[in-house]
């Protein structure tokens, strides 16, 4: 009976082990495509809502919907900026993973931080996405340790905007989180 417990017990963790190994190590191209894709068609829908506001508004209001190309173009640029700090960080941490000569600490640490970082980029596009949805503000949110950056876009620089976003995040986090809400135009 306890031989049969062990043998169980052994078969699973071995199975959970390698699709452990087998995720961390695979191929980003797949998320990066999917993620690029997502941009790209996220662009398309601002292009053509610019392009019909463009049809129906003056040329002086023209400008006004180019500079806010320009600025959700800012918002890409910090996503792109944050994505190849993670990249370059999770390269090293694999680098530690597969090394012969890492000690077992080294690349238990080494996976704890590759999950930490997963974690926190699923929290990052959650907060993203409740922002846009609450306050329909494009936004840029960025997770270090127990600080979290907002950036927003909006017209209205409000004191009780921040102050909603800056609750609205804190909601999703157990501890108590030092939160900055920027607005850009």
């Amino acid at each position: 009976m306890i031989n049969k417990q062990n043998l169980w017990f052994l078969t699973l963790f071995s199975l959970i082990l390698v699709l452990s190994v087998y995720y961390i190590t695979m191929p980003n191209d797949l998320l990066v495509a999917k993620k690029a894709a997502d941009k790209t068609e996220e662009k398309q829908e601002q292009k053509n809502v610019t392009t019909e506001n463009v049809t129906k508004e003056e040329k002086t209001e023209e400008k006004e919907d180019t500079t806010t190309i320009e600025e959700s173009d800012n918002l890409t640029a910090l996503r792109v900026s944050l994505e190849e700090e993670r990249e370059e960080e999770k390269t090293e941490l694999k680098k530690t993973m597969t090394n012969e000569n890492a000690t077992t600490d080294e690349k238990n640490n080494a996976y704890e931080q590759l999950k930490y970082l997963s974690e926190v980029e699923g929290q990052e596009e959650k907060i993203e996405k409740k922002i846009k949805e609450t306050y329909k503000l494009d936004n840029f949110v960025k997770i270090d340790n127990n600080q979290v950056k907002v950036v927003a876009v909006s017209e209205k620089h409000d004191t009780t905007l921040a102050n909603n976003i800056m609750r609205s995040v804190q909601e999703n986090f157990n501890s108590k989180m030092i939160i900055t809400v920027k607005f850009e135009k």
